[in-house]
Protein backbone atom coordinates (compact mmCIF):
# COMPACT_ATOMS: atom_id res chain seq x y z
CA UNK A 1 0.00 0.00 0.00
CA UNK A 2 1.28 3.48 -0.82
CA UNK A 3 1.79 5.91 2.00
CA UNK A 4 -0.13 9.18 1.88
CA UNK A 5 2.04 12.31 1.48
CA UNK A 6 0.39 13.63 4.65
CA UNK A 7 -0.52 12.21 8.05
CA UNK A 8 -3.93 10.64 8.50
CA UNK A 9 -5.90 10.79 11.74
CA UNK A 10 -7.28 7.27 12.10
CA UNK A 11 -8.35 4.96 14.93
CA UNK A 12 -5.98 1.96 15.03
CA UNK A 13 -7.26 -1.61 15.11
CA UNK A 14 -4.57 -2.57 17.62
CA UNK A 15 -3.45 -0.71 20.76
CA UNK A 16 -7.00 0.19 21.73
CA UNK A 17 -8.62 1.00 25.01
CA UNK A 18 -12.22 1.74 24.19
CA UNK A 19 -12.72 2.96 20.63
CA UNK A 20 -9.08 3.86 19.90
CA UNK A 21 -9.56 7.62 19.79
CA UNK A 22 -6.68 8.42 22.16
CA UNK A 23 -4.40 5.91 20.41
CA UNK A 24 -5.14 7.54 17.06
CA UNK A 25 -4.44 11.01 18.41
CA UNK A 26 -1.22 9.79 20.01
CA UNK A 27 -0.02 8.21 16.77
CA UNK A 28 -0.93 11.31 14.78
CA UNK A 29 1.12 13.60 17.03
CA UNK A 30 3.87 11.05 17.68
CA UNK A 31 3.34 10.82 21.44
CA UNK A 32 2.51 7.97 23.79
CA UNK A 33 -1.24 7.23 23.80
CA UNK A 34 -1.11 6.89 27.59
CA UNK A 35 -0.23 10.59 27.81
CA UNK A 36 -3.22 11.43 25.62
CA UNK A 37 -5.47 9.34 27.86
CA UNK A 38 -4.17 11.03 31.00
CA UNK A 39 -4.58 14.47 29.42
CA UNK A 40 -8.14 13.56 28.44
CA UNK A 41 -8.99 12.52 32.01
CA UNK A 42 -7.47 15.73 33.39
CA UNK A 43 -9.36 17.80 30.82
CA UNK A 44 -12.60 16.00 31.65
CA UNK A 45 -12.10 16.70 35.36
CA UNK A 46 -11.18 20.34 34.71
CA UNK A 47 -14.31 20.92 32.61
CA UNK A 48 -16.64 19.09 35.02
CA UNK A 49 -17.19 16.36 32.44
CA UNK A 50 -17.94 18.57 29.45
CA UNK A 51 -14.90 17.16 27.63
CA UNK A 52 -16.52 13.73 27.79
CA UNK A 53 -18.78 14.87 24.97
CA UNK A 54 -15.75 15.11 22.68
CA UNK A 55 -14.96 11.37 22.88
CA UNK A 56 -18.11 10.05 21.13
CA UNK A 57 -17.85 12.86 18.58
CA UNK A 58 -14.25 11.91 17.76
CA UNK A 59 -15.25 8.22 17.70
CA UNK A 60 -17.86 9.06 15.07
CA UNK A 61 -15.66 11.40 13.01
CA UNK A 62 -12.34 9.48 13.04
CA UNK A 63 -12.29 6.66 10.50
CA UNK A 64 -10.83 3.31 11.43
CA UNK A 65 -7.55 2.06 9.95
CA UNK A 66 -7.86 -0.16 6.93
Amino acid sequence: MNEAPYKLLRRPKDDRVGAGVCSGIGRYFGIDPVLVRVAFVVLAAATWGAALLAYPVMWFLMPEEW
